[in-house]
């Protein structure tokens, strides 16, 4: 007989329903872009990404999220075409070898629809269902899990504005009008986890009041995914450069567990593996 789930700690998703009641979820990042802020270029050829992947799986990563559009700060959007051209030809390769769910990180409804098709699970919509009205209709055809996040404009204009009254809750209301969305789009709650956005319409300031206070989220009674993986906000405390932040990386990855994130987004999949696993029975996991 099969482990029952807590109420509230499951994520579903259109294949299988993922257990978050243990310790947390690895998400590995699988950029397959020319100009992502930390590996553009680096698994743009698909031979190099399904390796990667492959090697995600082995690291410890409980989901792969595959990417086909740079959403770092002023990154320029890309037609729907090229971001299919980029990611399709990987998902179809993976969705068929990995017995891990796999993630479309995107915010076009064309994309997901296809990603989707060929056996992607969860979608990960950095804009919270705001940049494409058929995005909600499309995850709730397919019964995927979703990811909602939180930012202010497209990634071009993001930084534009970070000014907020009360960065926590502004981000929490946001979200819950996110939810709601797709809630009344169809979407299961228990297929969605929200994702406060760090970095996305953020300054260094409103970064870590977030992670100070991101307890404050879990009112939402939705599932904590956390990316600060390599951010920008990670390395200035200690002058680092994007390629020579794995330890802040893990000083935020080690407080989001500590404040109730039960999935960490990450690009150094072994290392993160150990610390949120550790970080985890620190704050009360396996007793």
């Amino acid at each position: 007989m099969s482990k029952a789930i807590p109420t509230g700690l499951s994520w579903r998703t259109s294949r299988r329903t993922l257990d978050l009641s243990g310790r947390p979820l690895v998400m590995g990042i699988l950029n397959l872009t020319p100009d992502s802020f930390s590996d553009g270029g680096r698994w743009a050829d698909p031979d190099a990404a399904v390796r990667r992947a492959t090697e995600m799986a082995a690291e410890g990563a409980d989901i792969i999220d595959i990417g086909g559009e740079s959403t770092r700060p002023s990154s320029t959007p890309v037609s729907e075409a090229e971001e299919l051209g980029r990611v399709m030809p990987v998902i179809e390769r993976l969705a068929g070898t990995l017995d891990l769910p796999l993630s479309i990180d995107t915010t076009k409804a064309g994309v997901a629809r296809r990603a989707l098709a060929a056996g992607v699970e969860i979608v990960n919509d950095i804009s919270g269902l705001t940049f494409d009205a058929g995005m909600a209709p499309v995850v709730a055809a397919a019964r995927a899990g979703l990811v909602i996040m939180h930012t202010r404009g497209r990634p071009d204009v993001m930084q534009n504005d970070t000014f907020y009254h009360a960065v926590v809750s502004d981000v929490r209301d946001s979200l819950a009008v996110s939810l709601q969305r797709a809630v009344s789009a169809g979407i299961d709650a228990d297929r969605v986890v929200v994702d406060p956005g760090f970095g996305f319409g953020k300054d260094r300031a409103g970064n870590l009041e977030l992670l100070r206070s991101l307890a404050e989220l879990l009112v939402m009674e939705r599932p904590l995914l956390v990316g600060t993986s390599r951010k920008g906000f990670t390395g200035m405390a200690a002058g680092r450069a994007v390629g020579n932040r794995l330890f802040t990386t893990a000083a935020t990855v080690a407080l989001a567990v500590a404040n109730g994130a039960k999935v960490l987004r990450v690009h150094d999949v072994a290392a993160m593996r150990d610390v949120a696993d550790m970080a985890w029975e620190i704050a009360g996991g396996p007793s």
